[in-house]
Order: C-alpha cells, then structure tokens, then sequence
C-alpha cells in the first residue's frame, strides 16, 4: 500500500526540478540562467592543519565551479583551519553559527560544503541553518542527472542517487508515525515509515542493478561486434579538453562546453590513419572527491577504458593545480583497474598558459608560477618515462606531431596483435 504514494525519486530532492519531472528532465546545456534568477548558496571548507591555504581556494575554485555548472550562483566562501573536520557539525560552532547568520541576513537559498557529509552531519547541520544543506557528493550527482541524455546514463545517475539517500533518509517523512498492523486497535506494530521507506528504494535499487546488468550485456556484444581493432581511449580531468581533442581527431561533433562534466556518456567513433583504423573514445572525466557511489554506478561506462589498448591522458596545462589532477586520474585509473595500461600524456591549453617571469636580480627560490611552458618542456621530458606532448586543440598548435605519434603508436599495437597484415602500410 505504501508503493501506491511513494515515489522512489522522492528523496532525492533536486534543485530546481519537481520530483514528477526528474524522468522527463531535458538538457539544458544551451540555456543559460540569468544570474539574478539562480540559487544563491555559501561554500564551506575546512583547512587541514599542514595544507596550503592557496590549494584550499583552489578547491573552492572547482567547487565553485561545479556550482556554476549546476546553474547555483556562489556569494561567499566561509574557511576554518582544523586538524580535522568536525564530526558532528564539521566546522566549529562558532563558524557555524557565523554561517547561519550570513545565510538569514541575505536570504541564501543552499550552503555548500566541499565533503561528503554523514547523515548525522547534515541532520546535525541543518538543524541550525535557515537554509538547505547539500554536499559534494550531492552536488555531483545533480550535475550529472542533468547531464545524462541517454536512458544508460540516466539509470545509472538514478543508482548512485538511490544508494547515496539510502543512509539520508532519517527525518525526511513527519506526518506519519507508523502504520499498525492486524484489525481494529489490538494488532501489533508495523513497519515504521522510515522502514517503508527504506524497503522501496531498496526494491528499486535492486530493479535498477537488474536493468544495468540487461544494459551491460547488450554494451557488451556492441563492443565484441567492433572486432580486434585497437582501441583508443582518452581520459583525464573534466573539463580538460577531450571532447574538443575527440572532435579533431574523429572529425564528429561530440558536445564540448566550458563546463564540468560536459561529456557523461562515452562516445567511440572509427578513426584512420593512413589506412590504418581504430577506434577512438571519449569517456566521462574524473574530478577529485569523485563520488564512490559513481564509480560503482559508472563501471560498465568505464569498461572502454578498461578494454582499451592505449590511453591518451589529456591535461590542462594551463590549470594551475594540474599535477594534482594527474594524480587524481592515475589513482581513479587504478581504482578501475586500468593503471597498467599504457599511457600517452597530452598536455593540452597551452595557448592558456601563463607565468610570472622572475627577475633576473630576484635570489629567490623560483615557485611554480615562475616556470615557464619551455622548463615544463623540459622537466616533464626528462622525469617521465610516459611519452608526452604540448598542444592545444582549440588553436591546433603541434596537431600534426600529436597525428604521427598516435600513428605510430596504433601501428605498434596493430603489428603486434597482426604480424603478417601488412598491405594497410
């Protein structure tokens, strides 16, 4: 009886769509939002003790910038240096009440925190905001369902939407205490309403692993149907240029926008070389803090990485934290089961790139705003085993290297699984 008004979707509360319209949502990646009409929110990040304060603004960058995408407009940034996040309110009480009192005064609409929270966290939080609470986690997992335009992707939003309210679903139900059971007065206790809540987004977690693993079996005989071409695939950071690097290798027109996660379902599309095929796909970035909920949801997505004969990890050499982002996409490659792939390090943007020249009288210790594109040249070269280049898609500064090399590096590989096929060359 509870199934009848219970909407599985319920819980998950987006941000400016009603919950009978989530199925139904449409891209709105052409539309822009005056900012006058979006949420206004604060961001919130606690500065652990040791770590530099300018990394910390930089992750309010990206979590910023996530905002932006999610059509949210950032007001303000509220930091607290800690040992460590609080696990009750995660800032102290003081900077809590600060935030609070900002919020009422200028009427925000959602304080943004840049971690996942636990559920007695948020519970413990919004207690004492005037305003809704939301997370990391929560604020990828909107931007994602936004982006999904294929019915793969979207059920695959929805599990890891699912499995992240599972936990949060305390408090969210008030006007009904319990349904008894038995007849008249004398039966005994029922399910409480959190257990029946909990019972149907179970159900329907189980009914959507069940449509990933008819999708998955379908993805599967597509990709065993593509032969023993070799297989390429790029990855990297979002929103460091691989749709627009896809479209000029593949001469398609994969959406590209300058905004995080503009590319969630992966794209494969057949490349020649001189003669020589492959294929080609772009793939769904990686971002820090990426939701695990995710990258259980995303697997089969990720599957062209795993299968893939070589990767091409594109960077954004103009991002000023972009070694932390190399970083980052190793360890989620690993975290995939992809790390011993081989590895093609394209250093893209740096038509974006910019330095601060030192001195020539200036004694002290150059920083890494000092260095320039050629000692990164240089530097790179010499520490990496991984081969690697320095392009920029967007103006084609050393596309025609970057076209020999891919070349080379396929043939090497289809050489090795063809020995004796040589009429393509």
């Amino acid at each position: 009886m509870a199934d009848f008004f219970i909407s599985p979707l319920f819980f998950v509360k987006p941000y400016q769509t009603s919950p009978s319209e989530m199925d139904n949502t449409k891209s709105k990646n052409e539309t822009i939002t005056p900012t006058d009409e979006r949420e206004r929110a604060v961001l919130v990040a606690v500065i652990r003790d040791g770590q530099d304060p300018r990394q910390a603004n930089e992750f309010l960058d990206e979590l910023e910038f996530l905002a932006e995408t999610a059509s949210i407009h950032a007001e303000r940034r509220f930091t607290q240096r800690l040992s460590q996040p609080s696990s009750r309110i995660y800032v102290g009480p003081g900077k809590l009440e600060e935030i609070a009192d900002y919020c009422a005064e200028n009427e925000i609409s959602v304080v943004i925190f840049d971690d996942e929270l636990s559920p007695s966290q948020t519970r413990n939080i919004e207690q004492a905001m005037p305003c809704r609470v939301i997370d990391r986690t929560r604020l990828i997992l909107d931007i994602f369902r936004q982006r999904a335009q294929t019915a793969y992707a979207k059920t695959q939003v929805e599990l890891a939407q699912c499995e992240y309210m599972l936990p949060r679903l305390a408090g969210l139900w008030t006007h009904l205490e319990r349904q008894r059971g038995g007849t008249g007065t004398r039966g005994g206790a029922g399910e409480r309403e959190i257990e029946t809540d909990r019972r149907i987004v179970r159900n329907r977690i189980s009914k959507l692993k069940e449509d990933l693993k008819k999708i998955d079996r379908q993805m599967a005989v597509q990709r065993s149907n593509r032969g023993h071409m070799v297989r390429v695939s790029l990855v990297g950071y979002t929103n460091v240029g691989k749709s627009t690097l896809m479209n000029l290798i593949s001469k398609s027109e994969v959406f590209a926008e300058n905004k995080l996660f503009a590319t969630l379902d992966t794209t494969v599309r057949k490349v020649v070389f001189d003669n020589l095929p492959f294929l080609l796909s772009d793939t769904v970035g990686f971002i820090r803090k990426l939701p695990t909920e995710l990258i259980e949801s995303f697997k089969s997505t990720l599957d062209e990485v795993r299968e893939a004969d070589l990767l091409i990890h594109v960077v954004d050499i103009s991002h000023p934290q972009f070694e932390e982002q190399i970083d980052v996409v190793k360890q989620t490659l690993q975290d995939i089961g992809a790390g011993d792939k081989p590895v093609y390090l394209v250093f893209n943007k740096i038509d974006a790139y910019t330095y601060i020249k030192k001195e020539e009288d200036d004694l002290t210790p150059a920083t890494k705003e000092n260095r320039s594109l050629d000692d990164l040249r240089e530097s790179w070269f010499a520490k990496q085993n991984t081969p690697c280049i320095f392009i920029s898609a967007a103006e084609r500064t050393n596309i025609d290297k970057f076209r020999r090399d891919l070349y080379g590096m396929v043939h090497e590989i289809h050489c090795g699984r063809y020995p004796f096929n040589n009429f393509l060359y």
